[in-house]
């Protein structure tokens, strides 16, 4: 099982958006629990988002939370997406894609200090 806490919902639709992905895990009986963890990004192109972290089945999480998007007609930050270097650094870094529904709508880079109990910051930004 894996999990993130690069992924996020546009601000105001956290709750609801948690709630129906944690009812869709136990309807059809799939290992995937989602939960807020009180974490707001601000993006100066896609706005504010809700941070929340997951643990299940990636491909499960990537596909319901796609869905969610769909649904309620809202954007997300999908993150988990690694760069191919492996370099050293002080600071931990993910990668995730901003989307409406299926569409990729932008990227973000997400820095978070590797030492202490620091939150995710954006780092870079970019449109598509």
């Amino acid at each position: 099982m894996r999990d993130s806490e690069t992924f996020g919902i546009e601000k105001d639709h956290g709750e609801e958006v948690v709630t129906w992905l944690n009812d869709q895990a136990r309807k059809q009986k799939i290992k995937l629990e989602a939960r807020l963890y009180g974490h707001i990004i601000s993006t100066k192109n896609f706005g504010d988002f809700e941070m929340f972290s997951w643990i299940g089945d990636a491909q499960i999480a990537r596909k319901l939370i796609i869905k969610a998007s769909k649904r309620f007609k809202v954007k997300i930050i999908e993150g988990g997406y690694k760069p191919k270097e492996r370099v050293f650094r002080m600071k931990k870094f993910d990668y995730a894609k901003v989307k409406r529904g299926e569409k990729t709508i932008g990227q973000l880079e997400l820095v978070a200090s590797r030492f202490g109990n620091n939150q995710w910051e954006i780092h870079n930004e970019e449109r598509h």
